[in-house]
């Protein structure tokens, strides 16, 4: 399980190797909750992500997910109140990711033209935020990351999740490879 140590720092507690601070119990329990949603939401968004799109699987992963994101973006508005001004930018990004998967759900709901198309660019987006939030938070303390600039933990889930989410909009139909698919042709008009 987990291994409490105590740090040089007082106001930081070590919990196997990760540095957390310590701003009291509030925090602690909001951020166990916080952690767990986050969890919930990497997997369900995972299994979402992979599986065929079609009623089953796919919509019951994202409804997770999108459930997730509300537990994940109430959470991190108690941790950055509790540590304020130190965890806002945490804060922008939980509801950054919150919206992109509100907007994600709000459109598969609703289908409006070329629905799917934005719902995956909407739902991924969200993923990418979620999993920027977690590196730019978390990166410095995990193995072969620390070694990264800090500027690739804002960068790296955009730059491997964009090529992702246009090879899967391609693959589920919802964008064409050819250039100029999807766009009216009118004949030019014959001389005369």
């Amino acid at each position: 399980m987990f291994t409490v140590l105590s740090s040089t720092d007082p106001g930081v507690i070590e919990i196997d190797g990760l540095l957390i601070p310590d701003a009291g119990g509030v925090f602690l329990v909001a951020l166990a909750v916080h952690v767990l949603a986050g969890v919930v939401c990497v997997v369900s968004g995972a299994v979402a992500a992979s599986a065929r799109k079609r009623p089953g699987r796919h919509p019951r992963a994202g409804t997770v997910y999108v459930c997730g994101l509300l537990v994940l973006v109430v959470t991190a508005g108690v941790l950055a109140v509790v540590r304020w001004p130190h965890d806002v930018h945490l804060l922008l990004i939980a509801c950054l990711t919150a919206a992109f998967g509100g907007a994600g759900w709000w459109v598969r709901r609703r289908r409006p033209a070329g629905w799917m198309r934005w719902h995956g660019m909407a739902m991924a987006a969200s993923y990418v935020a979620l999993l920027t939030g977690f590196y730019v938070d978390n990166g410095s303390q995990l193995p072969l990351w620390d070694r990264l600039p800090t500027v690739a933990y804002w960068v790296l889930p955009a730059l491997v999740g964009v090529p992702l989410t246009w090879w899967a909009l391609v693959r589920n139909g919802a964008v064409s490879r050819r250039r100029g698919a999807g766009r009216t042709v009118v004949p030019p008009r014959p001389p005369g």
